[in-house]
């Protein structure tokens, strides 16, 4: 079963990879033509587009350097438990959490 987690994973990172990148060039693209037409050019849809390409390897870059990154989807207090420098048990924190919560509601109504 975990190698069908990793499998669907990568598949979906693959798929974002191909989504930001024709996004942008898309989105530049259909506006270089509606400014082309606005204007009567025929050039504003290519400086459009390479500047869409631009924005779209942009978006791969920044993707494929967070890809690497090994963090939790839990967040940086998740983060820090497993590195070791939070030993509060999740269950603790999430009572915590929820005493705190609940402490706001009772002041907020006297």
């Amino acid at each position: 079963m975990k190698y069908q987690k990793e499998v669907f994973r990568n598949f979906s990172l693959i798929l974002q990879f191909g989504i930001s990148m024709i996004v942008p060039i898309l989105i530049c693209t259909f506006a270089g033509i509606f400014l082309d037409r606005l204007f009567s050019t025929s050039f504003i849809v290519i400086i459009l587009f390479f500047i869409g390409a631009l924005a779209g390897f942009r978006n791969i870059y920044i993707m494929a350097k967070n890809a690497g990154a090994t963090g939790t989807h839990l967040g940086s207090d998740a983060d820090r438990r497993i590195a070791g420098e939070d030993r509060e048990d999740f269950a603790e924190k999430m009572d915590r959490v929820y005493r705190n919560n609940l402490n706001e509601e009772t002041e907020d109504h006297s």
